[in-house]
C-alpha cells in the first residue's frame, strides 16, 4: 500500500507548532494593531496580560515589564490603543499573540463610554442616593443567592457562610450572569425573590472578569429591579477593583463574593464571646454596685448608729436587688441563647421527611379513634334496641294472651267485644288466644 504524498512524514505537535511559528514571525515580522483593552492581567512578574479585540475578532497581547515604562497613561479595561510589535506563538498552548512593543493610547471603549453614560443618567435619576438605600439586618432570616450555579463565586460564599451561621437558610436563585439574556434572568430573579418573601437579604453574586463580561450588571433593567426592591440587596461582582452599576444601586456593596458572606452573616462565635463579655462586663458592674451599696450602708450606719430594723430592711433590699439583676442577666443570657437555638432548629423542624412522619402519625390516630367511636356507636345503638325490644314486647297484646286472657271479638265484621251487651245469644264470636283462635256460638248472655 502506497502512502499519500501529504502523509510520507508525520510531525510532532512541537514540530508543526514551530513550523507555524517560523512562518508567523517571518511573514508578520512587524505590525501595528488598534483594538479594545479586554481582560487585562498583571501577575506577579510585572508583565502585561491582555485581549485586543473588536467587534467581530480577538487576538492575545503581551507586553512585557520593561516595555511598560514607554506608557503614555496605565492600561485599563476598555480602553482602546494601538499595538505596535511582532506575531508569534506561545507553543505549550498552540495560541498566537502579538508581542507588543509600544502601546499608544486610542480613545476610551464603547463599553466604558456606555457604562460612564448610564452611571450618570441613573446617577441623576436618583439610583444612587445614600438616604435610600436599605440597612443590611444583624441576622438575616433568609438569604437569596442570585447567581450562577457552577460558579466558583457560589460556592466561595456557601463556604464562609456555613463557617459562620450555618443556620440561617440560603436560598439559590440559578441565573446567567454573562452573555444575551443573563441582565433579564437576574432583574426576573430578583422580582420573583421579591414577590413571595417579607424578609432576608438578596446578595448577587459573580467572580471577577473583564467588563464585557461583567456587562450584565451593567445594564439598565438590572439596576430597576434592584433600585425597587423591598428587600436590601447585596452586590457582590467581581474582584475588589472592578466596579458596576449594580455596585452603586445596591444597599450594599462588598468587594468581593466572600466578603459578601461576611458582611451579611455575623460570626457566631464572635455573638458568642460578645455575650460572654457582655456576661462579665455585667457581672463586674454589679459587683461593684453591690460594693458601693455596701459601703454606703455602713457609712449610713455609722451616721444613724444602730438602726437594727432599717438596716435589715436595706439588707433585704440589696438582696433582692442583685437578685434581680442577676436573673435579669441571666434572662437575657438565655434569651438570646433559645434565639439561636431556635434558629438552628428552625431548618431542622422544615425538614420535609420528619412533616411526613407526623403526618402519618396523625392519620394513624385519627383512624383509631374512628374505629373505636364507631364501635362506640354500635354498641350504643345495640343497647338500645335491646332495650326497645323488650319494652315492646312488655306492652304487646300477645303477652297478654300468654297469661290467659283472650280477645273476643264479632265474626262477622271481627268489632272487639269489651261488654255481654254488645252481644246476643245465636250470635257467632270469635276468641283469640296466646296459642290459635276459637269461633263460638252465644248460647245465653248474663248482664
Amino acid at each position: 500500500m502506497s502512502l499519500s504524498p501529504y502523509a510520507a512524514r508525520v510531525q510532532t505537535v512541537t514540530e508543526l507548532t514551530r513550523s507555524i511559528r517560523g512562518l508567523l514571525e517571518t511573514e508578520f515580522s512587524f505590525v501595528t494593531v488598534s483594538g479594545e483593552i479586554s481582560n487585562l492581567k498583571r501577575p506577579y512578574s510585572g508583565h502585561c496580560y491582555f485581549t485586543l479585540k473588536d467587534r467581530e475578532a480577538q487576538i492575545k497581547v503581551v507586553l512585557f515589564k520593561g516595555q511598560q515604562r514607554y506608557l503614555d497613561t496605565p492600561l485599563q479595561d476598555g480602553r482602546q490603543v494601538i499595538c505596535r510589535g511582532r506575531i508569534s506563538v506561545y507553543e505549550p498552548r498552540g495560541e498566537y499573540q502579538i508581542i507588543a512593543d509600544f502601546v499608544e493610547s486610542y480613545g476610551t471603549g464603547a463599553l466604558q463610554i456606555a457604562f460612564d453614560n448610564l452611571k450618570k443618567k441613573l446617577a441623576d435619576e436618583g439610583l444612587f442616593d445614600r438616604e435610600r438605600k436599605k440597612p443590611l439586618p444583624f441576622l438575616p432570616e433568609k438569604i437569596f443567592l442570585v447567581t450562577s450555579p457552577r460558579g466558583a463565586a457560589l460556592f466561595d460564599f456557601l463556604r464562609l457562610a456555613r463557617s459562620r451561621f450555618p443556620s440561617v437558610p440560603i436560598e439559590i436563585s440559578p441565573v446567567r450572569v454573562q452573555g444575551e439574556g443573563a441582565a433579564e434572568e437576574i432583574a426576573r430573579a430578583i422580582k420573583t425573590i421579591n414577590s413571595r418573601a417579607t424578609e432576608g437579604v438578596i446578595v448577587l453574586c459573580r467572580g471577577g472578569g473583564s467588563i464585557e463580561d461583567l456587562w450584565a450588571f451593567n445594564e439598565e433593567k438590572t439596576a430597576w429591579a434592584i433600585f425597587e426592591s423591598r428587600l436590601p440587596v447585596v452586590s457582590a461582582v467581581g474582584h475588589e477593583v472592578d466596579f458596576t452599576i449594580a455596585d452603586f444601586v445596591a444597599d450594599h456593596r462588598s468587594p468581593t463574593p466572600t466578603a459578601a458572606a461576611r458582611d451579611v452573616l455575623p460570626d457566631r462565635e464572635t455573638i458568642r464571646q460578645r455575650l460572654s463579655s457582655i456576661s462579665g462586663r455585667l457581672t463586674s458592674t454589679i459587683s461593684t454596685k453591690v460594693d458601693i451599696l455596701r459601703r454606703q450602708v455602713r457609712y449610713e450606719q455609722q451616721r444613724l448608729g444602730d438602726p437594727t430594723a432599717m438596716l435589715n430592711h436595706f439588707r433585704l433590699v440589696i438582696d433582692h436587688s442583685q437578685l434581680a439583676m442577676t436573673g435579669a442577666m441571666a434572662a437575657t443570657i438565655h434569651r438570646h441563647q433559645e434565639k439561636l437555638n431556635r434558629l438552628e432548629g428552625r431548618l431542622a423542624m422544615q425538614n420535609p421527611a420528619r412533616q411526613l412522619v407526623l403526618r402519618r402519625q396523625l392519620v394513624d390516630e385519627l383512624g383509631e379513634k374512628i374505629i373505636v367511636f364507631t364501635r362506640m356507636q354500635l354498641e350504643r345503638k345495640r343497647q338500645e334496641f335491646a332495650k326497645a325490644a323488650v319494652l315492646l314486647d312488655a306492652v304487646s297484646p300477645l303477652a297478654v294472651l300468654g297469661r290467659g286472657y283472650a280477645i273476643v271479638s264479632r265474626d262477622s265484621d271481627g268489632q272487639v267485644i269489651r261488654s255481654a251487651k254488645q252481644t246476643g245469644p245465636g250470635e257467632l264470636l270469635r276468641i283469640r288466644l296466646h296459642d290459635g283462635s276459637l269461633v263460638s256460638e252465644v248460647k245465653e248472655r248474663e248482664g
